[in-house]
């Protein structure tokens, strides 16, 4: 099994883009002023010992010697030795609400952001149980099946936004289905689903759904995020806020009995985030940590070789290289022998 330790070092990786952004943009001006001067193939002549060749390779060098240096840092690992662990702990699926209202800024920075807070320290907080997320808006989706990988979670985790589901809407029933049908259906306990939303346009198969989980073992515990008075949305195509047929600022508004009656339906309880994420983390923490938890092994790998040298010396190569590569070529000098 191949893994890099440190993931979250390959978010640099986007600076490769960076890279060749500005060596298209060197290699314009430079045919530009070129240009300018007079006929490129007669202009190019003049420069004594320019080569277009090095210039490029000399480039390549640099952007390879970065990629390999970020997944240096990264440090890619395989696993050598395996083990079955047995742990205990509670299946965690946390249904988040991915609609445009979410990006109401009654709660700084904005709802969504803030809900993504408080499923990190959450992670951070869970020891042995298995977490899941699905993402929901118009439509439902599982975005991460069950896993006790918790970096692999929160990599899943940072990729969430509103563009994910076109659809708009806040189709929690369909949310709580899709959560449901992730558990194993063969248990009818050690299943909790955390559920986060604005409650604002929601279904009206929540309730019934909440109650469908529940028979098969799941307990729903809700979270509000937002405030009571609401708050406008933003608009990013006219930089103000979004507004109705009408003319009007829409305002979005947080629907704590909604949230309540699904909690109350799935014999779970609701809580209210506004700037109290580490209480909310610790009383949902506590809700799960006392519920009956079960026994599950798996075969994980205990101890990994690195490789992280390898790319690093690689990288550090490439930079020497390129380091004693001109851009100039050096032409060579012929003396006539002169007589004696």
């Amino acid at each position: 099994m191949l893994r890099f330790q440190h993931s979250e070092y390959l978010w640099a990786l986007i600076f490769l883009l960076f890279l060749q952004v500005a060596f298209l943009g060197v290699s314009w001006w430079k045919r530009r002023s070129i240009r300018q001067m007079g006929d490129p193939a007669l202009v190019e002549k003049l420069f004594t010992g320019y080569s277009r060749k090095l210039f490029v390779l000399k480039f390549l060098l640099i952007f390879l010697a970065f990629f390999f240096g970020v997944l240096g840092l990264a440090n890619l690992q395989k696993g050598s030795r395996m083990e079955k662990i047995t742990r205990k702990g509670v299946d965690v699926m946390i249904a988040l609400d991915v609609s445009k209202s979410m990006m109401a800024t009654d709660i700084q920075p904005d709802r969504l952001t803030r809900a993504k807070q408080l499923i990190s320290k959450l992670m951070d907080k869970l020891d042995n149980d298995r977490v899941g997320l699905v993402v929901f808006a118009g439509n439902a989706y599982l975005q991460m099946p069950l896993t006790v990988d918790y970096s692999a979670a929160k990599m899943y985790l940072s990729t969430v936004s509103p563009d994910m589901i076109p659809t708009q809407g806040t189709a929690i029933g369909q949310a709580i289905q899709v959560s449901d049908d992730a558990f194993n259906k063969k248990e009818r306990k050690h299943k909790a689903l955390v559920l986060i939303s604005d409650g604002e346009d929601h279904d009206e198969t929540a309730i019934q759904k909440t109650k469908a989980a529940f028979e098969n073992g799941v307990v729903t515990n809700t979270i509000g995020i937002g405030s009571v008075s609401g708050s406008p949305l933003p608009d990013p195509e006219t930089g103000g806020y979004k507004k109705d047929r009408q003319g009007n600022t829409v305002i979005s508004k947080l629907n704590e009995e909604e949230l309540k009656t699904i909690a109350a339906a799935g014999k779970g309880m609701y809580q209210h985030l506004d700037n109290n994420t580490d209480d909310v983390v610790n009383t949902l923490v506590a809700k799960i940590d006392s519920m009956e938890q079960k026994e599950f092994g798996e075969n994980v790998f205990t101890d990994y070789n690195s490789y992280f040298q390898y790319f690093l010396g690689l990288s550090l190569a490439l930079l020497l290289i390129e380091f004693f590569i001109p851009e100039i070529r050096h032409k060579r000098v012929s003396t006539d022998s002169q007589p004696a």
